[in-house]
């Protein structure tokens, strides 16, 4: 089904985290924070990412080292966006927090991690959403897995086949989800909820999630090994990300 344009388009952006992955890196400074390519942090590419798919709006969800965002960020306007903020007290996972904030946001709306860098048209995605009628839509990427043994199955005590050290592909979420006010207000709020305690939740209810495929460049800075090639290509990859 074609994307359709969604006004206001608005953003929450989930940089609470402690980024234990990334030490010693975020032992001061909070993950979305953390530089990319020495001149710019991976929350204002979002931020500027954001501004160019038409977003007018945006929310961050703060804990960790939240008072360090707020400084840095404040009202958003030197990129030309409005950027509130929910402080959470104890981690609420990934949905918790925004149940908190419900009433405060546009019927449809964006949710994503703060610490990753693609060009995934943000504007697309909500669109698709709005048009496909899921309770959820969620940014999906192929990766594939390496798997370094022999891999049999049995059944009975019996080996029915067997793949030498196949790769094995999968669909993951890229963190990054369309989503509508109504699929949340039936949860309960000031308690921990998860992306996962939802999708478990919509499956049981018969209410299927959407999915986007995407093609194009994902990487979860929160791994140290995409935090580094991330730094790698940065600069090859400013156009390609609408920064240049």
């Amino acid at each position: 089904m074609s994307d359709v344009d969604v006004r206001p388009r608005h953003a929450v952006i989930l940089a609470g985290g402690r980024g234990t992955r990334l030490r010693p890196f975020t032992a001061t400074l909070p993950k979305p924070l953390v530089p990319i390519g020495e001149d710019q942090s991976i929350l204002e590419i979002v931020l500027r990412q954001l501004v160019g798919r038409g977003f007018t709006g945006a929310t961050l969800a703060i804990g960790h080292l939240g008072q360090l965002i707020q400084a840095y960020v404040g009202d958003g306007s030197r990129w030309g966006i409005e950027v509130g903020y929910a402080t959470e007290e104890e981690p609420l996972g990934t949905m918790g927090p925004i149940i908190q904030i419900l009433d405060r946001l546009p019927e449809h709306f964006l949710v994503m991690n703060g610490d990753i860098l693609t060009d995934l048209d943000y504007g697309q995605l909500l669109g698709a959403h709005v048009a496909s009628g899921h309770p959820i839509t969620v940014a999906t990427f192929s990766r594939d897995v390496n798997v370094d043994f022999g891999v049999l199955e049995v059944d009975n005590g019996v080996i029915t086949s067997f793949r030498e050290k196949p790769t094995l592909s999968y669909s993951v979420s890229m963190g990054v989800y369309a989503l509508s006010r109504a699929t949340l207000a039936r949860y309960e709020r000031g308690v921990p909820f998860g992306f996962d305690d939802l999708m478990r939740d919509l499956l049981d209810r018969g209410e299927r999630p959407g999915a986007f495929s995407f093609d194009g460049y994902w990487l979860d800075i929160g791994r140290p090994e995409d935090y580094e090639r991330a730094n790698l290509e940065f600069d090859s990859l400013r156009e390609r990300l609408h920064l240049a």
